[in-house]
């Protein structure tokens, strides 16, 4: 870090603080002891969604959300525990790079749904695998009894 004073290359970090996705460092020059401030801000990837048809567009968390939120309607799962589990979602999707495939997203949100709700996951399963009858639905809940 270039001090704006003297332009020596090497400061040391006073103090820290972490705000709203912003990092404030007070730093002091270790060559004329003068302090200055610096902010670093973390670069979000925006992500793409490619649909079955290939169009693209871009991702949105809400559209994940009132999915999960459908799925765990009148079912025992707080807010906080759907909170988490799209932030765990939203965290693999962004390690994955910067174009999604729709069909990622849905296993994505099945695995989760299955670890907290089996009956989430059955609702979320029955739209998204486009269930077409009462067969397969007996098919997933042995799958899921199975396991």
């Amino acid at each position: 870090m270039l001090c704006p004073y003297c332009l020596h290359q090497e400061s040391k970090v006073i103090d820290k603080r972490d705000a709203e996705g912003t990092t404030r460092r007070r730093r002091e020059c270790l060559k004329c002891a003068q302090r200055f401030n610096t902010r670093e801000n973390v670069e979000r990837i925006e992500l793409r969604v490619v649909k079955k048809s290939g169009q693209r567009e871009d991702f949105d968390r809400e559209k994940i959300k009132k999915g999960i939120m459908r799925a765990c309607e009148k079912r025992p799962v707080s807010d906080d525990k759907i909170e988490k589990m799209i932030m765990r979602i939203e965290e693999k999707l962004r390690k994955k790079g910067k174009e999604i495939k729709t069909s990622f997203i849905g296993e994505l949100v099945s695995k989760e749904l299955k670890k907290i709700d089996n009956v989430a996951y059955i609702r979320f399963a029955s739209v998204y695998k486009d269930f077409s009858d009462i067969d397969d639905f007996k098919k997933e809940i042995k799958e899921l009894i199975a396991k």
